[in-house]
């Protein structure tokens, strides 16, 4: 079975030995509400870093630690980077709570990448659950970045809460560079039913697909949330609407650990999703589906 093409390795310079960085600037996206709310989007010195979208780094703190963070912002962008942290446990909530000049560190970029040029000439999907729009958010950037090469784009973006919904800041932005967002919310705050703009739902982000109207033989869909959202929605895009299973990718982020494939952490039957991914195919990821959970 043909897999992703895989992006060139980083040296091992950049694999083992991490760069020190410091925090140009924090944006809180997610107001903390409890130990594992708070969402912050934090912009790091890029110092000459060179990656693709899809691919993440591993972020550390002194006397903390390092975790796997999706890089958020596009290579086209000159300057800064941006990483996307929510406060889930030590370390991220270390990261999550960073200040302007505070120095970290960073490792890779690690693992593959989405396939960029490969689609381009056709419509886009982005199918995106609660946290999991930050590792779409860079492809997303750059396909705005290079806009007349793309058809529709069309973004997803489904939370449990109206306050969960992340880069809200940015959406009147995605609209001028001809985005169309749809949104969807599991509860509503009793104000949410009233506005329109951008279109809004009541209920699970695979009700909207049949509202989307794109021909599956001329668009691609990249997804990234829960598992189960991915594994459902995945399965919703083939049988319900006629996409081939080749043109569904998703990225599973919430595998990752080491980033080197050598903790085991990330192993789903003979991959690690660290090295292999975390960029998937669909026909990809319904080989792996012999394990439970899956993916």
């Amino acid at each position: 079975m043909a897999t992703l093409e895989r992006t060139p390795p980083p040296t091992p310079q950049d694999l083992y030995r991490p760069r020190l960085v410091r925090v140009l600037g924090v944006r809180e996206e997610i107001p903390e509400r409890g130990p594992t709310k708070l969402v912050a989007t934090l912009n790091l010195e890029r110092q000459g870093l060179d990656f693709r979208p899809g691919q993440f780094l591993e972020v550390g703190v002194f006397a903390g630690g390092e975790v796997p963070i999706s890089i958020s912002s596009p290579p086209g962008l000159e300057g800064a980077l941006c990483i996307t942290v929510r406060a889930a446990g030590v370390v991220s909530g270390m990261l999550a709570r960073a200040r302007v000049g505070d120095v970290l560190s960073v490792r890779g970029p690690c693992g593959n990448s989405f396939p960029l040029e490969e689609h381009e000439g056709r419509d886009v999907l982005f199918v995106a659950g609660g946290i999991g729009l930050a590792p779409l958010r860079g492809l997303l950037w750059e396909m705005a970045l290079r806009r007349e090469r793309y058809g529709r784009i069309v973004v997803l973006h489904g939370a449990r809460t109206p306050l969960d919904l992340l880069y809200t800041w940015q959406y009147a932005s995605w609209k001028q560079q001809g985005v169309e967002l749809w949104l969807s919310v599991d509860r509503s705050d009793g104000e949410w039913e009233k506005g329109n703009d951008p279109p809004r739902t009541v209920g699970f982000l695979n009700t909207l697909f049949p509202r989307l109207s794109l021909d599956p033989a001329r668009a691609v869909a990249f997804l990234c949330g829960p598992p189960i959202m991915i594994k459902v929605a995945c399965a919703e895009l083939v049988q319900r609407i006629g996409f081939a299973p080749g043109r569904l990718i998703a990225t599973l982020e919430r595998h990752m650990k080491c980033g080197v494939g050598k903790c085991g952490h990330c192993v789903v039957v003979d991959r690690y999703v660290c090295v292999d991914g975390p960029v998937f195919r669909y026909d990809e990821l319904l080989a792996l589906d012999r394990i439970e959970p899956p993916w």
